[in-house]
């Protein structure tokens, strides 16, 4: 998803750009520019959304053309940010604002590259004996961890890919839940249902394994920051000993690298593409654990990291 600066502004985000670019994009404009971004929206229908830094003019345009995207209003003045925003609104617009001409980057960067989290929770745990996403770790499922980690990590929507409607009843409404029927022909199937699943206006997926209870928000949270700073690669992934080769995930995957995930088969997600290019990932440190839970032994080894009554 290219970021389209139409104004002065020096934000050091991925795929940012100063000339109009070719498919499906966001335009961050400064709030004297409002009349060229509008009239950069009339002709160009696959711009997704807009952001307006700065001092909002005083005669606001008729916005219209807002209905349907995006609207992010960053405005020290209070009651014109309040202005713009309803006015927004009042157009169909889905509307965010901060009362900040200068709004931090990181979260301008998170409006303008929004992540969605696909949750692979499909699998059939042979060798557990039972379902080991619904084994309980300080009173809740191991998978619904995994939901949290993601949404509270800031992931903007998550998908859960399940085949069990145990899975999809844990998860509740914690999640969008999307059966995976081709399950048993391996996890490229529930990676590939994921991603069909995801909104299109998402610039990204965080691949996250429903059998990682440790992961944590903090390390969704530094992936999502790495890969949404200019000069990342294409997909980011956690590394527990510091090599970029030995990665595990969870794994941040640029919307531009799907097509050729979409024709994956077998047991392994991502990986056997990555793998093949090495030059496509980069690896962030994380504190978080990469534990995956398929037999009793790796159940009894961290049941006892989370707090309630079968901690011991």
């Amino acid at each position: 998803m290219a970021v389209f600066l139409m104004s002065d502004l020096d934000l050091a985000l991925r795929d940012r750009t100063y000339r109009e670019p070719d498919g499906p994009h966001v335009v961050l404009v400064r709030g004297r520019d409002l009349d060229g971004a509008l009239e950069h929206l009339d002709a160009r229908p696959d711009c997704r959304a807009l952001g307006v830094i700065g001092p909002v003019p005083g005669d606001l345009p008729d916005l219209a053309l807002l209905a349907g995207r995006r609207l992010l209003v960053c405005c020290e003045d209070g009651p014109r940010m309040r202005e713009l925003a309803e006015a927004g609104m009042n157009a169909g617009a889905e509307v965010e604002w901060l009362r900040s001409d200068k709004p931090e980057f990181d979260r301008l960067a998170a409006w303008a590259l929004p992540v969605a989290g696909v949750v692979l929770a499909a699998g059939s745990a042979s060798r557990m004996g039972s379902n080991k996403l619904l084994l309980d770790a300080g009173g809740q499922p191991l998978v619904c961890h995994v939901v949290e980690a993601a949404t509270e990590g800031g992931c903007h929507r998550v998908v859960a890919v399940y085949s069990q409607p145990g899975v999809r009843d844990a998860i509740g409404a914690s999640a969008t839940c999307i059966e995976n029927r081709d399950a048993a022909t391996g996890q490229a199937s529930s990676l590939k249902v994921g991603l069909a699943s995801v909104p299109e206006d998402m610039a990204g997926a965080l691949v996250l394994l429903g059998d990682q209870p440790l992961v944590g928000a903090r390390t969704v949270e530094i992936l999502l920051r790495t890969w949404r700073r200019e000069g990342s690669r294409p997909a980011v992934a956690t590394s527990y000993d510091g090599s970029r080769r030995d990665w595990r995930p969870p794994v941040l995957l640029d919307r531009a690298l799907w097509p050729e995930l979409m024709v994956l088969e077998g047991d392994a997600g991502a990986r056997q593409f990555l793998e093949k290019r090495p030059e496509l990932v980069d690896t962030v440190h994380s504190a978080g654990r990469p534990d995956d839970v398929d037999t009793p032994e790796d159940y009894a080894k961290i049941v006892h990291l989370f707090p309630g009554p079968n901690a011991g």
